[in-house]
C-alpha cells in the first residue's frame, strides 16, 4: 500500500515562507490527483493546492499568488512553497493522493505567529 510522508512544517512569523514536501512510497505518476489540504482547529479540512488530474492545478482562493505546488516525479515528491504566510494559514497540512481511493499522510503542523 502506498504511503505518504509530509515534512517541512514549523513555526514562522507572518510574511515568512515555508516549503512542505510530500514523499510517496511509490511512483506518483500512478495517481489520478495529488496535492495538499489543510485543517485548522474547529474547521473542516479544505483543499489548498492540487494537481487535479486534468493536467492542471487548483488552488484555494486565499492562497492564490502566495502558494505554489510543484512536483518531482523522479523523487516521487510533491512540494508546496508557501510565501507571505498569514495567521489564517495556521493549520495541519495533509498530503493527499488519489488512486481509486484516497490516500492521506499523517500531516505536518504549520503555525504562523508573531
Amino acid at each position: 500500500q502506498v504511503q505518504l510522508m509530509e515534512s517541512g512544517g514549523g513555526l514562522v512569523q507572518p510574511g515568512g515562507s515555508l516549503r512542505l514536501s510530500c514523499v510517496a512510497s511509490g511512483s506518483i505518476r500512478q495517481f489520478n490527483a495529488m496535492g495538499w489540504y489543510r485543517q485548522a482547529p474547529g474547521k473542516q479540512r479544505e483543499l489548498v493546492a492540487v494537481f487535479n488530474g486534468r493536467g492542471g492545478t487548483d488552488y484555494h482562493d486565499s492562497v492564490m499568488g502566495r502558494f505554489l505546488i510543484s512536483r518531482d516525479n523522479a523523487k516521487n515528491t510533491v512540494y508546496l512553497q508557501m510565501n507571505n504566510l498569514k495567521l489564517d494559514d495556521t493549520a495541519v497540512y495533509y498530503c493527499n493522493a488519489v488512486l481509486y481511493y484516497a490516500i492521506w499522510g499523517q500531516g505536518t503542523q504549520v503555525t504562523v505567529s508573531s
